[in-house]
């Protein structure tokens, strides 16, 4: 009998409109406040480490082999690699910074009204 409860609640509960709360408000500014900087750091850091690889690949001599000048060219294009990597983690702070700066009113605002009630 309590399982047939629940199945009814569940079913009732996806046929009614869902009713938003502040606290939904507050997740979902959250959310939109670090979802660009996630995408920019996860499409960045892998963009740089394919840099990375194809110098490696290149010193290596896996890519170009017939070239004279593959090494230097390969450690050329491995330490852009590493400096675009390490440079990924600051630029994402930055942009999280900055983003949080623009919404912190409306996270403080709503997560005062939450905290009061």
């Amino acid at each position: 009998m309590n399982t047939q409860l629940k199945t009814v609640e569940k079913i009732r509960a996806s046929y009614t409109e869902k009713q938003t709360t502040k606290f939904d408000k507050l997740k979902q500014i959250d959310r939109k406040v670090k979802r660009p900087a996630r995408i920019f750091a996860y499409v960045f850091g892998s963009l740089s480490s394919l840099v990375l690889g194809f110098g490696m690949c290149l010193c290596m001599k896996v890519i170009g082999a017939s070239l004279s000048f593959s090494m230097p060219l390969g450690i050329a294009i491995g330490l852009l690699g590493i400096l675009l990597v390490c440079i990924n983690y600051p630029i994402y702070k930055g942009i999280l910074k900055t983003r949080k700066n623009k919404y912190s009113n409306q996270v403080i605002e709503l997560s005062d009204s939450l905290l009061n009630n």
